[in-house]
């Protein structure tokens, strides 16, 4: 497009407006918030930093949590993660072929854990994660799932707003 002063623009797209948070709950509730950071940090012990972040972006992405799915995203991309399978971590099951017999059960796993439908994690899930992970690990892995899908409830909840994140923010 060329104006009469012979200068080229660019059409600008309007994006829908960012919705408001609800409440700044960590500055409200700051004891809950130190709790979590302590529960995530703990949580995260002795697993995989790049595993670590595939199941707390898929439980993110189950929860519907934008704010999360933008955070862990961003932090495995910074720990070396590929484009390729963050990409394909929300039809996993569907693209099985990027990530290793252990992730894949560490993904089943998270989805069972996150859902919990049928007001239990089936007996086969948690079998195939277990032949997957020493008892330690398995327990620190859920451990992880348990502090992502609370972090989500709160970004949901309160409405965070994805995209303002920097990689390694919260560390």
């Amino acid at each position: 497009m060329t104006t009469s002063d012979d200068t080229t623009t660019t059409p600008t797209t309007e994006y829908a407006a960012e919705e408001p948070a609800r409440m700044p709950w960590a500055q409200l509730a700051p004891e809950v918030y130190k709790a979590m950071v302590r529960l995530d940090t703990a949580a995260r012990q002795g697993l995989d930093h790049r595993l670590y972040e595939l199941v707390k972006i898929r439980a993110s992405q189950v929860n519907h949590c934008a704010f999360c799915i933008d955070m862990h995203t961003k932090d495995a991309l910074a720990a070396g993660e590929s484009v390729e399978r963050i990409i394909q971590l929300s039809a996993w099951d569907e693209s099985r072929h990027f990530y290793t017999e252990k992730e894949l059960a560490a993904l089943e796993l998270t989805e069972a854990v996150t859902v919990l439908t049928d007001g239990f994690v089936p007996d086969a899930v948690y079998e195939k994660a277990a032949k997957h992970f020493e008892e330690a690990e398995l327990a620190q892995l859920v451990s992880a799932i348990a502090a992502i899908n609370a972090w989500n409830r709160f970004g949901v909840t309160f409405r965070m707003a994805p995209g303002h994140y920097e990689p390694g923010q919260y560390k």
